[in-house]
């Protein structure tokens, strides 16, 4: 097992407003491409989302011409686009980043706290890249109440710091 697959769940912390959990590890294939994604999408065996935000089994569409694919098969999907005669770059950045998880009733006030967009605007089951205190992350909207935040390695610690911290504080608020 290498670093990548043995990525621990880790709680952050948990309490009555919100819990933090560092969550297990993903990998992650960054897709760009342009025209004719039919044969990209035979590859892959379903429609790439084609609205910024928009989610489809895994895949977020981050811009105009740019994906995250989110998969427990990497070398598959590699194995399957390696052929596809259309223009496009599919790269593996499993090792970029880390996801930390945020769930509860106030879990969308805690990302207020250092996302200066309008958290309640995003809608479930979709993805934007956006900021967080200035480090810039995917965020992902999966319920009303759960986030996933995928954020760099070296800015990791940062995130998970600051989210910490507001978690403390709304439940400090609750008391």
């Amino acid at each position: 097992m290498n670093a990548l697959t043995s990525f621990p769940t880790e709680t952050l912390v948990s309490n009555a407003a919100v819990s933090v959990t560092k969550v297990p590890h993903r990998a992650r294939l960054s897709l760009r491409a342009r025209g004719d994604l039919g044969p990209l999408e035979r590859a892959l065996g379903y429609s790439l989302p084609r609205k910024i935000g928009g989610v489809t089994l895994g895949t977020a569409c981050l811009g105009p011409d740019e994906w995250i694919i989110m998969t427990d098969d990497a070398a598959a999907i590699m194995a399957a686009c390696a052929s596809v005669d259309v223009p496009h770059s599919l790269v593996d950045v499993s090792g970029r980043e880390i996801s930390f998880e945020i769930e509860g009733d106030r879990a969308g006030e805690l990302l207020t706290l250092g996302c200066p967009r309008d958290i309640d605007a995003i809608g479930d089951g979709t993805a934007r890249r956006t900021v967080f205190d200035g480090v810039t992350v995917t965020l992902w909207r999966d319920t009303s109440e759960r986030f996933r935040i995928d954020v760099w390695n070296s800015f990791a610690p940062h995130v998970a710091h600051l989210l910490e911290i507001g978690a403390r504080e709304l439940a400090a608020e609750m008391a």
